[in-house]
């Protein structure tokens, strides 16, 4: 049985160390920061007097990486507060510690004999039953161990993050020859519930899986961009959302990644590949040999395939001409190909049109992806034992939105294939075997069960029952009712959920109207229920559309009708006799916040940016927000307490419409209630909806009753304007923010009675919506509101 990791030391305090280090300080995990003992004093050490004797110097490059965590961008901790759980060190006198913990992870140079050393000294003070593993990109897991222990070498593995460590959903494991299949199933385990990984176990080979394959695929496409005559342009218009690849495309992602760093990496394989017309592909072409030897590494250097420049009229991007090396202004290219993809939903859908284009971009669309999925194909085996492995390497760790041989079967195998012979190519004999056995695709689903390809059969994926998909569900025939902005869908034991799935997940009619009717549902035949969805954001807020079409048009009666339906349905909601848990996502904004309040329970998936926005767009909430920050301050200060601390705190977060870095960072601003959850796999976030829901029907769930709410009056909205008046006296805001936060204390504040008052919430409800509806028949607000429909920015005017 092995010991859960719960204590962990890295070594190595530079920005992948340091990543991985604030990472297991997310998840609360104790760790030791380890790096060397600097050799020089810095000049403020010396101006102090300190020698390089002292405990602070000799740990000080550990130190000030912690430092940094709380100034990096974007932040590489959920709560700059979980940096305390990181202690720092150095080598030469807290090695020793690493004999107490559950798990060492070095992250030194890419350099072998660098790496052969350390595992050397810490040997000295392992402890039987430690994980040691290597974040490595690319150096043999095998040829590190050299001369390591047998036992050693049984707990040793690679674990290969991907930067930055807390957003990078990919982690590659691969054990060496030696390592005991435990520990890499413990790992794998530990990977996946407690660091939110999605695990991808890799072949002891060079750059393993996703550097592999996606190194592959950026040196090809610049071999066929130079050979098309294609500008840089192009190529990322090409190889970005057009084939189902992050905005990125090709020369962001060089430019982000670093020209040297991925000429290193390429540069591992080209020494290493067993053949020479492999190393012929990962050779480093000129163009890219010149831009390292000028220092054009690009965004860590401000140039590289483009460069940034500041005129007389803002930031101008530039882009590299390749025959002159100087940069131009950039050209939009145009296109059929391009913009059948534009059209086309979703990325199978769009990969199919860019290549059935006919045009010199289809072709070039072509000519690269055929070689990715041929190289894919023929690594099968050498760099992975399944086509999953690879498809979940690429998605997780290049942000493609399908894997190769999802990409394959979305554009028709059979067909693809036999283009291929036809241009001349030579198909790997496993895929000409798996066509010849009358299969046409690479997965199949059968009763919702995924299947893919293994020798000449099909075998089951095996996806944990954490995992729900709401999508299979719904493939399943599992949806209860539905309508244009959101569906209920039967989860199984008795649960449903709540899925929104209009544009942008934006809250309207549609969606308030469902709410309404899976109420009435639950309340017949479910112990309860999930407000949840998998889109790309849980909700962006209020559909802001139909309220600026209203207020252009003056229909006043129209957005009172709007925000009462809010109002009464989330306060329904709230009263339901049966549990109800929210778990939002990504971008939970505005409304989408105002339909989590009236849960139970929050369930946060860690990357959740959380917060009530209305002042951008020249509102306040206005769907029960104000009322439940209200609520809450009443609460906390009780019959006889101070309102007023809690009450500021409410005013600056709504005001100055702060959204959290993190579900952990929702709690601090007060957004979410202390006994709400922050979950780090986002995989698993209905699943832990769902069990809260059961266990509170299984508890005995009694619906909150109607509480009245005790206000700071008169007295304390003048604390609050007064706030909002000096602000504007520093020109910090503008008039028009100074009048919406002065509508804003009047709500918070519980109107104009008499401090202490106690009032109801439906009174407040009612302060929220008279607020709303006087800001909308404001020209600045309806400004803001064109302004954020148009750009997705926030207008100060």
């Amino acid at each position: 049985m092995f010991k859960p990791i719960t204590t962990a030391a890295v070594i190595g305090s530079g920005i992948m160390g340091s990543g991985i280090a604030a990472q297991l300080a997310n998840v609360g995990i104790s760790c030791l920061l380890l790096d060397i003992v600097p050799t020089q004093l810095t000049e403020t050490e010396a101006a102090k007097g300190l020698t390089l004797e002292e405990p602070a110097v000799r740990s000080r490059l550990a130190s000030s990486a912690i430092k940094q965590l709380a100034k990096t961008k974007p932040a590489p901790l959920y709560d700059e507060r979980f940096a305390k759980r990181i202690t720092p060190g150095n080598l030469e006198d807290d090695l020793h510690r690493i004999s107490g913990v559950d798990w060492v992870i070095e992250v030194v140079v890419e350099n072998l004999e660098v790496k052969r050393k350390l595992l050397s000294d810490i040997e000295r003070y392992w402890r039987p039953g430690v994980v040691v593993s290597s974040n490595t990109s690319g150096i043999s897991i095998n040829e590190m161990t050299e001369g390591r222990s047998e036992d050693f070498r049984r707990h040793f593995l690679g674990t290969h993050f991907f930067n930055p460590p807390r957003y990078m959903k990919l982690l590659e494991i691969i054990p060496g020859e030696n390592t005991d299949p435990g520990v890499v199933a413990r790992m794998t385990e530990f990977a996946e519930r407690k660091l939110g990984k999605t695990v991808v176990q890799a072949k002891d080979t060079p750059n393993f899986i996703a550097n592999r394959i996606g190194t592959y695929g950026l040196l090809v496409t610049l071999r066929e961009m130079i050979a098309k005559g294609l500008s840089v342009e192009e190529v990322d218009a090409v190889t970005g959302p057009a084939m189902g690849r992050p905005k990125s495309a090709t020369f962001r992602t060089l430019d982000l990644v670093g020209l040297d760093t991925f000429v290193h990496v390429a540069s591992n394989v080209f020494e290493h590949a067993a053949n020479e017309q492999e190393r012929a592909v990962f050779a480093i072409p000129n163009v890219l040999k010149e831009l390292v030897a000028q220092g054009r590494l690009g965004e860590k250097s401000g140039q590289g395939f483009y460069k940034k420049v500041k005129g007389s009229e803002g930031s101008q991007i530039l882009a590299l001409d390749l025959d002159s090396m100087e940069y131009r202004p950039v050209r939009k290219p145009a296109s059929g190909s391009l913009e059948a993809a534009k059209l086309a939903k979703g990325a199978k859908a769009k990969t199919k049109a860019l290549l059935a284009g006919g045009d010199r971009y289809a072709d070039f669309a072509w000519d690269v992806l055929k070689q990715v999925l041929l190289y894919s194909a023929e690594k099968v085996g050498e760099i992975a034992d399944s086509i999953r492995e690879i498809d979940e390497a690429m998605k997780w760790g290049f942000n493609w939105e399908l894997g190769p041989f999802e990409t394959w079967d979305a554009v028709g195998l059979p067909r693809s294939v036999a283009r291929m012979e036809a241009e001349g190519l030579s198909i790997p004999a496993w895929v000409k075997d798996w066509l010849a056995q009358g299969n046409e695709t690479f997965y199949k689903k059968e009763s919702g069960v995924l299947f893919q390809a293994s020798g000449l059969k099909y075998k089951q994926v095996d996806i944990p029952p954490e995992r729900i998909s709401l999508r299979e569900l719904k493939e399943q025939n599992k949806v209860v009712k539905a309508n244009s902005g959101a569906s209920l869908i039967d989860l199984g034991d008795g649960v449903a959920c709540l899925e929104f799935h209009s544009p942008n997940n934006a809250i309207g009619g549609d969606i308030l109207a469902m709410i309404s009717q899976s109420v009435e549902e639950v309340r017949r035949n479910f112990a309860g229920l999930v407000i949840a969805n998998q889109g790309r954001n849980f909700c962006v807020g209020a559909n802001l559309m139909l309220l600026l079409m209203e207020a252009q048009d003056e229909e006043w009666d129209e957005i009172d009708d709007i925000i009462r339906l809010f109002q009464s349905t989330m306060y329904n909601l709230k009263r339901f006799e049966k549990p109800v848990v929210a778990a939002p996502h990504r971008m939970t904004l505005g409304g989408g916040v105002e339909a989590c309040m009236p849960a139970d329970q929050v369930i946060a998936a860690a990357e959740t940016y959380y917060g009530l926005v209305e002042a951008g767009v020249g509102l306040i909430p206005a769907g029960g927000g104000c009322k439940e920050l209200a609520l809450r301050a009443s609460r906390h200060a009780g019959a006889d307490g101070d309102l007023q601390p809690q009450l500021n705190r409410a005013f600056e977060t709504i005001g100055m419409a702060k959204v959290s870095s993190s579900g952990h960072d929702a709690k601090t601003l007060g957004y979410l209630k202390e006994h709400d959850r922050v979950v780090v796999n986002p995989d698993y976030l209905i699943h832990e909806a769902k069990q809260a829901v059961l266990r509170m029907s299984a508890a005995g769930y009694e619906p909150p009753q109607e509480e009245l709410i005790r206000v700071a009056g008169s007295e304390g909205k003048a604390v609050l304007q007064m706030g909002a008046i000096g602000m504007r006296e520093s020109r910090y805001i503008s008039d028009h923010d100074l009048l919406i936060a002065k509508k804003l204390a009047h709500v918070l504040a519980g109107g104009d009675v008499p401090p202490g008052s106690y009032v109801s919430e439906q009174f407040m409800l009612d302060l929220e919506r008279e607020a709303f509806l006087s800001l909308c028949g404001e020209p600045k607000t309806r400004q803001r509101m064109q302004h954020m429909l148009a750009t997705g920015k926030p207008l100060r005017n």
